[in-house]
C-alpha cells in the first residue's frame, strides 16, 4: 500500500497538472480568437453594432402597428 502511494501520488499529480494545462491553454485559444473575430467584424462593419434604445423599439413597434391598420 505504501509503495502504491509513493509512485501514485506523483502520477496523479503530473496527470492533473497536464490536464489544467491543456484546459488553460485550450481556453486561452478560444479567447484570442474571440478578439481576433471581433476585430475583423469590426474592420467590416465600419464600428461596432449599436442595439436600438427602448424608446425607438417602441416607436418601431407603435409605427409597424400603424402601418397594418
Amino acid at each position: 500500500m505504501d509503495g502504491i502511494m509513493q509512485m501514485g501520488l506523483p502520477v496523479l499529480g503530473i496527470v492533473a497538472a497536464a490536464a489544467v494545462t491543456f484546459y488553460a491553454v485550450s481556453f486561452n485559444e478560444i479567447r484570442e480568437k474571440s478578439f481576433r473575430d471581433l476585430e475583423d467584424e469590426e474592420d467590416e462593419n465600419g464600428g461596432f453594432k449599436t442595439s436600438l434604445s427602448s424608446r425607438k423599439r417602441r416607436a418601431r413597434k407603435k409605427a409597424d402597428k400603424q402601418a397594418k391598420s
